[in-house]
This record gives structure tokens, C-alpha cells and sequence, in this order.
């Protein structure tokens, strides 16, 4: 390497947002008290990680709503410069900030971490956003559900001072940011360095693609997993990191560096790969790989793919030259048997017998502890794969009950928390609407925002339960719609989640009034009574509905576990003695 070589971010330089003087730090720091704070999502974490350590360069702050605007629809931000991706701090409401104020940015627990000068706020047009971005509206999309249903409906702009950095309690020894690694491979006079990015596992295939592109370009590979937030049903981070340590230090020490990349992925597939391009190029990376379908979300709900094979790599190609890095494009790597290697799929000649293992029947095999050929993985990235197993099958269970007051929910599901005590060995926890009232939520009132800081708590619980293998029972009337699909989008994330409709009619449940609710609101000694003055949102889609005007709640409770049995959740036992004679205890 020649004594002048120097690594240039994308903009021209590196931009670190941390303060680094420690005046300046303690003077940040005292301010910060008096301002208002907000704790952050995990998205929105990774995503201020990546501005303070320049891996977004040459982003100083989230975007204003000019920059946001160009980005979504030329791609570009307001001064001309390439960017594929909005980069936005997003909130609920608006009313608490103002323009010319400022806002600290804190962890999950509090901890200041910067001040974002607060320079634009606005709405955007999520619609727009998600068929520009992602080229489809369409919420079965992992990243288009996400911005339609979590990300807040008000953006705020602005430029952003860092008081400290992130810390990480994980893995730190594999957590470098930009400047370091420049740094490092600087003194290793690595001068030519290929990105590879992944969310996934390194198997065989991965690894003859990156020891190609190494050989081909003459050069080294930064091995650079995503750590951030990725899509449902990947597996997770701690056991792919365990195994991409294993495979490091086996089969790519010599010619790779591995280091992880705090990125929330939005699965944007061609924008995506644009972004990912620009973010190797601030780490030091001259070269980066895109393959065959990078960051996709995979197929819609008719099975068709959301973007075409190589509309990626097309996209990251046209855009090579403005960001400054050299894209390496791979067909898809398969297995030849005749030749016992893997081959680029447009090497493969007559003749030719291949091997595949599809990505579901290979996760299907590392759930039930089965074979997988040698020519697929390394035995040491598949111990650790089945080491984490067990977390993947996602075999806890949360039961919700929604319905009019005394529509029968708590009575049909104290019976049926009894019941799954007696024919399964899974612990159950039995979550009351009243009982959580006396106790996780004591003090909130029955407004609309207080009824569903109550259903968005029982969820938090219940999806704690649920991500530890437990089966959470839920009862509660939970009327609004918007709460309960929180509730839903969260657990479903971690576990089996079944919404149950107790959907006894108004007349009935006036007529029970067990605890005198409806007398009180009609004679206005309560208010915001469900039935009375405050409107129900019946499900529309829940997995089971019951009426208990027409059955009695012993055959409610056999009707739930019918349920679980035909989807698979239980698996036969003796009959039972018992009143409701279930035949059934869970599985998973």
C-alpha cells in the first residue's frame, strides 16, 4: 500500500457526530437534564448508531422534510446527492415539539445519548413512501407493514450532537465502528477490501462466493452480518454471531475480517442494496457484493416475489459509480455433485447434477434435530445452529378474549386456564382485565388512551410469556381495534398469538350485567361505559368467535381446544375424566 492511500467515506469524509471534547461532553450532558427526552425503538437506535458513527455519512441528523421528500422520490437528497433510503426519527403526535427546540435521544432505559435540534417537523405520506421506497403498498411486506403500522404518523428533522457513544454488553470484541476498522486495515495494508453482507447463516455456498470474488479481484473480504433489526422469522442474532465466529476463525481467517453492522434492515430489496453499497463504502470497503435477490423480503401473499432476481444488483450496478465502490454481482451458487463444488449458476454445463436444501426444509430439519448434508454447511456453523434451535420454534402461546362486558370472557377463560393446567405441561399464566387493573394498571382511567396503555401492557406481559415458551390466557374487553393488532403484531413476532371473539349479543350482556356497568351508564353515574357511550370494534378477522348466548361455557372451552388440536398445537392423550373431556395436551 502506498504511503498516500487514504479511505474516503461516501461525501468526501467520515462523519462522526459523537462531541469529542469532554468540555463540550459535560456540557451536553448538564443540558440534556433540562430537556425532553425520548426513549428509543430498536429501529430507531440503529439507525441514530449509524449517524454517530458515520456509518451513514454524509448524514449529519435525520432528515429534514425536504431531504425526505427527495429521497422517497428521486432518490436523491435535496442537494443532489444519491441516498435510496429515508433516514427519520418518527413520533406518534407533534404537539410536544416544536421547531427551534431541542430533544434528547435516549436508550431503552433512559440513557442520554444525543440532542437532535429539532429543524423540521412534518407528515409524511406513508402511501407514497411505500410504493417509491419499497415499489409495492402492499402491508403483507415486512418493511411496508412496518412504516404503515409502527412507524409514527409525525417525522422529525434535524441535526443531531451525540453526548456518548451506544454501548453494546454483546460481542464487543466484533463490534467496530467505520473509523476503526479504516484504521485496522490501514495497518494491515489491506487496500483492497470486498463487503459481504448477510442476515442469514455462512454456509458452504456463501463461502465459495466470497472466497471467489477474493481471488478474482485480489482482494480481502470484510464479512459483515446485519446485527439491527431484521425480518420475522430470521433466525437470531446471538446464534448466527456465535456461528459466524465459528466459521470465521475455520475457514476464512486468512483472507477475512469479521465485523457487525448495528443496520435496521427495511428489506427494500434495489433501494436497499444502494444503501447497503453506500454503508461499505463508509466502513472501507472498496468492493460489495450483491447477489441474488439482496435484501428481499421474499414473496407476497400469492407466493409471487416482491422483486425480481437481480433488480438489486441492476440498481446497485447504475449507481456503482456515484458511490464511489465497485459492486460485485453473483448469480445464485449451486452445488454441482459431479464436480463436488459450488459454481456460479451460469457455469453450469450439460450434464451437470445439482443439489438444493430450500431454506424451509432446511429450517425444518434444524428444528427436529435432523441431518444435514456435509456438502450444504460446516458441522461447526450447525452446532451452533442447533444450539439456538430451541429459540427458534417459537412454541409459546398467548389466548386474548375480547367482548362486550359480561359477554362471558373471564368465565369461559378461568375455565379454560384450568383446563390447559390439567392437559399440558406448559406453565399458564391467567391475565384478568380487572385483576391487571388493581395492579399493573392502577391509576389509568377508562379514556381511550388509558383503555389502551391497559391492553398495550397486558400485551407487553403476555408477549414476555409467550417468548419464554409459556401460554399467556388474556381477558379483557379491549374495545378498540388499533390496540389489539398492536397486541397481535408484537407477540406474533415472538409466538403463536389467537384471538378469541366472545361475541354474545348487547341484549344479553345488559341483561347479566354482572357487576351493574350498564345500570351505571344509563343512569350517567359511570361514564365511558363500553355498550353505553363508548363504541366496540368486533374483530373482523379473530381466530375463534363464541357466542355464549347460545353455548354454555364448557362447550365454549371445547370448541377452544378443538381449535388448538386441528391447528397442530396439541397432540392426543388418554381421555380425560374431567367435564370437558379433552383428549388433547400441547405440543409446541
Amino acid at each position: 500500500m502506498s504511503k498516500d492511500f487514504k479511505f474516503k467515506a461516501y461525501g468526501g469524509k467520515l462523519k462522526n457526530l459523537i462531541v469529542s471534547d469532554k468540555k463540550t461532553q459535560i456540557l451536553l450532558q448538564k443540558k440534556a437534564l433540562s430537556l425532553p427526552r425520548v426513549n428509543l425503538n430498536p429501529r430507531q437506535l440503529c439507525d441514530l448508531e449509524l449517524l454517530l458513527n458515520g456509518g451513514f455519512s454524509p448524514l449529519d441528523g435525520f432528515m429534514d422534510e425536504k431531504d425526505y421528500k427527495s429521497v422517497v422520490s428521486k432518490m436523491k437528497l435535496a442537494n443532489g446527492m444519491l441516498w435510496p433510503i429515508p433516514i427519520v426519527f418518527d413520533v406518534s403526535q407533534s404537539e410536544n415539539y416544536k421547531i427551534g427546540e431541542e430533544i434528547v435521544l435516549c436508550d431503552e432505559y433512559g440513557k442520554p445519548l444525543a440532542i437532535l435540534s429539532v429543524s423540521s417537523i412534518y407528515k409524511p405520506d406513508k402511501q407514497k413512501e411505500a410504493k417509491f421506497v419499497y415499489g409495492t403498498s402492499d402491508e403483507y411486506h415486512f418493511g411496508v407493514n412496518y412504516l404503515i403500522n409502527e412507524v409514527g404518523n409525525y417525522y422529525i428533522g434535524g441535526k443531531v450532537q451525540g453526548i456518548s457513544p451506544i454501548e453494546r454488553y454483546d460481542f464487543n470484541k466484533y463490534r467496530i465502528t467505520p473509523s476503526q476498522l479504516q484504521t485496522w486495515f490501514k495497518k494491515n495494508k489491506w487496500k483492497k477490501i470486498i463487503g459481504f453482507q448477510t442476515r442469514n447463516p455462512i454456509h458452504k455456498a456463501h463461502h465459495a462466493m466470497i472466497k471467489k470474488a477474493a481471488k478474482d479481484y485480489g482482494a480481502k473480504v470484510l464479512i459483515h452480518p446485519t446485527v439491527g433489526v431484521t425480518k420475522d422469522g430470521d433466525i437470531d442474532y446471538i446464534t448466527r454471531v456465535r456461528s459466524y465466529i465459528k466459521f470465521h476463525r475455520k475457514y476464512a481467517k486468512n483472507f477475512a475480517r469479521l465485523s457487525l453492522l448495528p443496520l435496521a434492515m427495511r428489506m427494500a430489496g434495489p433501494r436497499e442494496a444502494v444503501l447497503h453499497a453506500i454503508i461499505r463504502k463508509n466502513y472501507g470497503c472498496t468492493h460489495f457484493i450483491v447477489g441474488r435477490d439482496h435484501a428481499g423480503p421474499g414473496k407476497d401473499s400469492k407466493g409471487i416475489p416482491y422483486y425480481a432476481p437481480y433488480d438489486a444488483q441492476n440498481l446497485a450496478l447504475q449507481q456503482e459509480k456515484e458511490i464511489g465502490i465497485k459492486i460485485v454481482p453473483f448469480s445464485e451458487m449451486v452445488y454441482v455433485e459431479n464436480e463436488k463444488k459450488y459454481l456460479p449458476q451460469e457455469a453450469l454445463k450439460k450434464g451437470h447434477t445439482i443439489k438444493n436444501i430450500s431454506g424451509t426444509e432446511f429450517r425444518k430439519r434444524l428444528l427436529n434435530n435432523e441431518q444435514i448434508p456435509e456438502w450444504f454447511s460446516f458441522p461447526e456453523v450447525i452446532e451452533e445452529l442447533k444450539k439456538g434451535a430451541p429459540k427458534q420454534k417459537k412454541d409459546g402461546l398467548t389466548i386474548f378474549f375480547t367482548g362486550l362486558p359480561s359477554a362471558g370472557k373471564s368465565t369461559i377463560a378461568t375455565m379454560l386456564y384450568f383446563k390447559l393446567l390439567e392437559i399440558q405441561d406448559k406453565k399458564v399464566t391467567f391475565l384478568d382485565g380487572d385483576i391487571v387493573r388493581q395492579n399493573l394498571s392502577k391509576g389509568l382511567s377508562f379514556s381511550k388512551e388509558d383503555r389502551d396503555i391497559n391492553i398495550t401492557r397486558i400485551g407487553f406481559v403476555a408477549n414476555e410469556i409467550t417468548k419464554h415458551g409459556g401460554i399467556a390466557v388474556c381477558a379483557a374487553v379491549a374495545p378498540y381495534k388499533a390496540a389489539r393488532e398492536k397486541n397481535r403484531r408484537l407477540i406474533k413476532k415472538n409466538g403463536i398469538y389467537i384471538e378469541i371473539f366472545v361475541s354474545t349479543p348487547l341484549a344479553t350482556c345488559q341483561k347479566r350485567d354482572i357487576k351493574g356497568l350498564y345500570k351505571k351508564g344509563k343512569m350517567g353515574l359511570a361514564k365511558a361505559v363500553t355498550g353505553i357511550d363508548d363504541p366496540y370494534e368486533a374483530p373482523e378477522n379473530p381466530e375463534i368467535k363464541i357466542d355464549t348466548s347460545k353455548l354454555r361455557p364448557a362447550a365454549c372451552v371445547n370448541t377452544i381446544i378443538k381449535y388448538l388440536t386441528s391447528k397442530g398445537f396439541m397432540y392426543s392423550l388418554p381421555p380425560l375424566k374431567s367435564e370437558l373431556r379433552a383428549s388433547t395436551t400441547f405440543l409446541k
